[in-house]
């Protein structure tokens, strides 16, 4: 029965994933058929029809670029933090979003053919695999019960059958040990631990949707991280200023960038803005003639000042050259995997903005522990190789594999299952989905995150504390230690009382007793649980990943 209610659950999230698809783009989009202009329901947009989009839209269907340009965002579908500039030719995945930019496109896929249903379809079957499997718990509580049960039904045939026997009493309270034993009493075993360290993770803002995913857990030798939005912030910050102007300091160059930005829609712009006023204090001044360049970056006048600010494109279109110097140390910084604006003022070439994605202050720390608990941390990006092996670097992680669209994350995984691994995988974005379900274990980030990754996966971190990871593996532990505990105590209390009942030391009343009485014993020890803290020597003491 807790398999069948288990199953109908699985099978509602599942249907809750392609609805919230489908709630990716907006309710309306204009649509081109036939030469008219019109706009219709998503549901009604055909294949062949020619989507005209701008800033702000969601795209919601997969389309090919035919005129124009546009700056598209697809971090949730493939992982890639920066915006992504597509011109005619260029494919469009539905589900990503529009930066910046105007663009006609001819839809060629809708629906359940679409990119991001295609993601949910092999979350569904993924899930449907796991489905199949088996708590180990269970298999050994079944095990036991098949054996046990029917020996105990064996006891009371004969108890019926030799009711005047010298040995009633004794077969009475030996058949009636077995059969209060199982199965009832190897579930409440298992139960009861398992809803202590589920109350525990709570108070840590820890949401467990799958019960028997911390059983899983306790096992997990690899942990697959994605980068953006879980090491990191997901949000680019302004680390270096770099002017080349002796007239210009490098406050008054952030300063003329940060104007001429604050109108952007771009998410380095906006970053630059941000920062701008969260460093200095104060409100840019306002920029004048402003203009976005898709692909490009931004013009503007500020201070009577003409300022571009953008890639070195939009320089070279501009005749503005970048001295050679300069281009070495911008070099410098893309290798360390920042993003670099080259700015220029009043037709020369000024400096550039080095911005790279923030790491989450307690990552480092995190990673530390996971090692010490004998787990392998593996980064699992879509991001460019020089930002994610930045961050590894930092980090210390040692595996790396970056540029990873959904399928490659997928692929990883199975390919450490395949080798015996119990896998672990935490994510946040609508990419993540397909590895957040193939993993024996899968883990969102619950407010960064997509609703779609936090349904996919079997654990939710609500508050996006990263750090908690550690507690999260070792609560697994103690409680799978608990547990086996629980149950060996109970195995030998029951069959010290069986072979006292067959000797007819234990009479029946007194063996129901004991029996409860072991119970209350169980049930004490979970609760232990409730109270149970990560020290700072467990975090870092060599433990054995295989002795639970």
């Amino acid at each position: 029965a807790l398999n069948t209610i288990i199953g109908i659950a699985q099978e509602l999230k599942a249907k809750r994933l392609i609805e919230k698809l489908t709630l990716l783009s907006q309710s309306n989009a204009k649509i081109e058929r036939n030469g008219e202009l019109r706009s219709v329901p998503i549901a009604e947009v055909q294949e062949q029809d020619i989507l005209l989009l701008e800033s702000g839209n969601q795209i919601c269907a997969d389309a090919v670029v035919t005129d124009g340009g546009i700056e598209v965002n697809e971090s949730l579908l493939t992982g890639e933090s920066d915006a992504v500039y597509k011109k005619a030719g260029d494919s469009l995945l539905s589900g990503s979003s529009v930066i910046s930019g105007t663009c006609r496109a001819t839809v060629l896929r809708v629906g359940s053919d679409s990119y991001a249903s295609k993601l949910t379809k092999e979350a569904k079957k993924t899930k449907a695999m796991h489905s199949e499997l088996v708590s180990s718990m269970q298999k050994v509580t079944r095990l036991t019960s098949f054996c046990i049960v029917p020996l105990g039904i064996l006891l009371f045939v004969e108890a019926l059958l030799f009711r005047d026997s010298s040995m009633y009493d004794a077969v009475v309270g030996t058949s009636a040990g077995l059969l209060g034993m199982l199965p009832k009493g190897l579930y409440l075993l298992i139960s009861v631990s398992l809803a202590a360290g589920i109350i525990t993770l709570s108070k840590k803002n820890v949401l467990v949707q799958d019960l028997y995913s911390l059983e899983n857990l306790a096992h997990v030798d690899v942990l697959c991280l994605d980068k953006t939005g879980t090491l990191t912030y997901g949000t680019p910050r302004v680390v270096l200023v770099h002017r080349a102007l002796p007239s210009l300091s490098d406050n008054k160059l952030y300063r003329l960038c940060a104007a001429a930005e604050h109108y952007s829609e771009h998410p380095l712009g906006k970053a630059i803005t941000r920062c701008c006023q969260q460093e200095m204090g104060e409100i840019p001044v306002e920029a004048e003639d402003f203009r976005m360049v898709p692909g490009r970056g931004v013009s503007a006048r500020v201070d009577g000042k003409a300022i571009l600010a953008g890639n070195a494109e939009l320089l070279a279109e501009h005749r503005i050259a970048i001295p050679e110097e300069a281009t070495k140390d911008a070099d410098a910084q893309l290798s360390q995997g920042c993003t670099v604006t080259y700015a220029a003022v009043d037709g020369v070439f000024a400096g550039f903005l080095a911005l790279s994605d923030t790491i989450r202050e307690e990552s480092a720390n995190m990673i530390d522990q996971l090692s010490a608990l004998q787990v392998q941390p593996v980064l699992l990006t879509g991001d460019h190789p020089n930002a994610a092996a930045a961050i590894a670097a930092q980090l210390h992680i040692g595996e790396v594999h970056a540029n990873c669209l959904p399928e490659d994350k997928l692929a990883h995984i199975r390919a450490y299952q395949a080798a015996g691994d119990k896998v672990c995988m935490i994510g946040d974005g609508v990419n993540d989905t397909p590895a957040l379900k193939a993993a024996d274990v899968g883990i969102a980030m619950g407010g960064v995150g997509s609703d779609i990754a936090v349904d996919a996966a079997d654990i939710a971190l609500v508050d996006d504390e990263v750090k908690e990871l550690p507690h999260l593996i070792a609560l697994s532990k103690r409680m799978m230690r608990t547990i086996k505990l629980n149950i060996t105590f109970s195995l030998t209390l029951n069959f010290i009382a069986i072979v006292l009942a067959i000797t007819g030391t234990l009479n029946p009343v007194v063996g129901t007793l004991v029996h409860n009485a072991g119970s209350v014993l169980v049930i004490t020890n979970s609760a232990l649980l409730l109270k149970w803290r990560q020290t700072a020597s467990q975090s870092f003491a060599s433990a054995d990943a295989k002795s639970v």
